[in-house]
């Protein structure tokens, strides 16, 4: 590892370490960061602290700096549909049934192994496994997704997911109809109990998720409906519509286990997402059509 020494300023008295650190080292994510100092890589007058102590003025905070993991993950000629890149990221419109990255019981077939073979670079932050993960979307969820080819567009693109500049919009199918038009969803998420690969609300541990919606159209038993993501959880979506009383249609793993239209995931789709892009700073917004296969259930229901 890497040894970086700073030394706190007057100007930055009171600050908490985290976002001394994310001033400090902007070659790394705040989590990156926060995990870092979690693990002990960080210290303060030689002393282990926690990311949110608050620093004053002659402290002298330590870092050891992770050397970037080199890639091992094998490039694998899977079709894949880019909507745009240039040299400093790409936008991928992922299908449905492919994982992002490798995990345990994923399989050795994930969009990484894809963009390493159809793209010349790829960011190193994420690791060796997730090399241009910005951020991901669930294997059987369909959709837009921001990838990075340099380390620098990695954390400025990070950071925009973080700091929440860059939003995200969905489509989803969900069973019956809302009894409002738009409206907020704010809950805690966490793990289920009896099943901990699945999440579920809690309105009092866990970590804070917020979705908006709005309808598109209703069906007769249906509600086609737009979702805005304020906060990026893991199903976030999907647990969210599920408290509702409206779950996504086919979903699996918080749908009803009968559906009608011998679909193989959840009907749930990225369709657009806006963000900075990291070296000009021009907004820049993609969007990707619905699939086939959402559109011929769109279709029946008419």
């Amino acid at each position: 590892m890497e040894m970086q020494t700073f030394t706190v300023q007057p100007k930055d008295y009171g600050l908490r370490l985290d976002v001394f650190l994310a001033k400090s080292v902007p070659t790394l994510t705040r989590s990156r960061l926060k995990k870092e100092t979690d693990n002990g890589n960080v210290r303060v007058n030689g002393a282990v602290v926690k990311a949110g102590y608050t620093l004053k003025a002659g402290d002298t905070v330590s870092f050891a700096l992770p050397q970037p993991t080199p890639v091992e993950a094998t490039p694998l000629n899977i079709p894949l549909s880019v909507l745009y890149q240039d040299d400093d990221l790409a936008v991928i419109n992922k299908p449905q049934g492919l994982t992002v990255h490798a995990g345990n019981g994923t399989g050795k077939e994930t969009l990484v192994n894809a963009l390493l073979f159809h793209l010349d670079k790829l960011s190193g932050v994420g690791g060796k496994l997730r090399p241009g993960i910005v951020h991901r979307i669930d294997k059987n969820t369909s959709g837009v997704l921001l990838v990075a080819k340099n380390d620098t567009a990695h954390v400025h693109l990070s950071n925009q997911i973080e700091k929440k500049t860059c939003k995200r919009k969905y489509l989803a199918l969900l069973e019956g109809k809302l009894k409002t038009p738009t409206g907020r969803i704010e809950t805690y998420l966490t793990r289920d109990n009896k099943n901990r690969t699945k999440y579920t609300v809690s309105f009092s541990t866990g970590k804070k998720a917020i979705t908006d919606y709005r309808v598109v159209k209703t069906y007769e038993n249906y509600t086609l409906c737009e979702f805005s993501l304020q906060t990026g959880r893991t199903h976030q979506i999907r647990v969210h519509a599920k408290h509702l009383g409206h779950p996504v249609v086919g979903d699996p793993e918080y749908g009803y286990a009968k559906q009608k239209f011998h679909l193989e995931g959840q009907l749930l789709h990225a369709y657009e997402i806006t963000f900075q892009h990291p070296a000009t700073g021009k907004e820049m917004c993609f969007s990707a059509p619905l699939p086939a296969y959402f559109q011929q259930v769109l279709e029946k229901l008419k």
